[in-house]
């Protein structure tokens, strides 16, 4: 891996390469992972003018979930005796990262807790986003140390935008044994028998998958990918609108509102660390 190079807005970019496979990542927009590129195939779906305007939540790409993923119930949660703040999806995605080392087909980056984040999340803490590529294969590690006096609780997702052409969506695919889950769109639990991904908006929270992973079979002419990932995470959801080409495949340590209800929370004692894998092979 050269220096960074101007990318999308002239943000600093930096690519890792091994072979046919090149993935490219912006540290200053929340650690993005912009694109992958396998055989000069697209595996990620990317809207570019999220990525420019500093103001939006960028659509695309691979958004890291922290410190939690989901929304929260009126975007407040107890914490202290006091009622803190945090936006859907926490402020890992919003925030700059810091490049740590940068080598070959490695990449490091660092965030560290701030006045900022104290505001939102009373916990001193330092993240680091390992990414490493071997092959077709990119890895995405995420390591927490809980500098903080009192266990911290984490609540950690990704958000992979998967390039899926609408005309493909009859026919892709995520493998799972899930029986049951939150429907997201209509607010409630159903059974679960299956995926249409053609409807208006799918947003299924599978409760019971029980893999650590999956395959997104994305149709005719596009090779599939396999996702595996660390067995804290518990949740799967789906996600994807009619007329846009992707499938988000988003793997979750707990359901929405963990921070809230405390339901399936992860916590790391003080001075300890914990470190959770996301792979992504196309």
């Amino acid at each position: 891996m050269s220096g960074p190079f101007p990318g999308i807005a002239g943000l600093d970019t930096y690519a890792l390469e091994d072979g046919a496979c090149r993935v490219e990542v912006i540290p200053t927009r929340g650690a993005l992972v912009t694109r992958m590129v396998v055989d000069g195939e697209e595996v990620l779906f990317l809207d570019e003018g999220t990525v420019a305007d500093l103001t939006k939540n960028v659509r695309g790409g691979i958004p890291v979930l922290f410190p939690i993923a989901g929304p929260l119930p009126g975007d407040t949660y107890p914490a202290d005796r006091k009622a803190y703040t945090l936006p859907q999806h926490g402020f890992a995605r919003r925030l700059p990262w810091t490049v740590r080392q940068a080598e070959g087909s490695l990449l490091v980056l660092g965030l560290t807790s701030s006045e900022e984040t104290l505001r939102q999340y009373p916990w001193a803490f330092d993240a680091q986003l390992t990414f490493s590529l071997v092959g077709s294969r990119l890895t995405i590690d995420f390591d927490l140390e809980n500098r903080d006096t009192r266990p911290l609780p984490l609540h950690l997702g990704y958000h992979p935008y998967f390039r899926v052409p609408q005309a493909n969506k009859a026919q892709a695919r995520v493998e799972t044994d899930a029986t049951h889950a939150w429907d997201n769109r209509e607010k409630k639990e159903v059974p679960f028998t299956g995926l249409d991904l053609t409807q208006a908006e799918v947003d299924m929270h599978l409760r019971d998958h029980k893999g650590p992973g999956t395959v997104l079979s994305r149709g005719p002419g596009l090779p599939p990918v396999k996702l595996s990932w660390s067995p804290e995470f518990r949740l799967l959801v789906v996600w994807t609108l009619q007329g846009k080409d992707f499938v988000c495949v988003e793997p979750w340590t707990a359901a929405a509102g963990a921070l809230a209800t405390g339901e399936g929370l992860l916590h790391v004692e003080p001075s300890e660390r914990v470190s959770l894998a996301f792979d992504i092979e196309a």
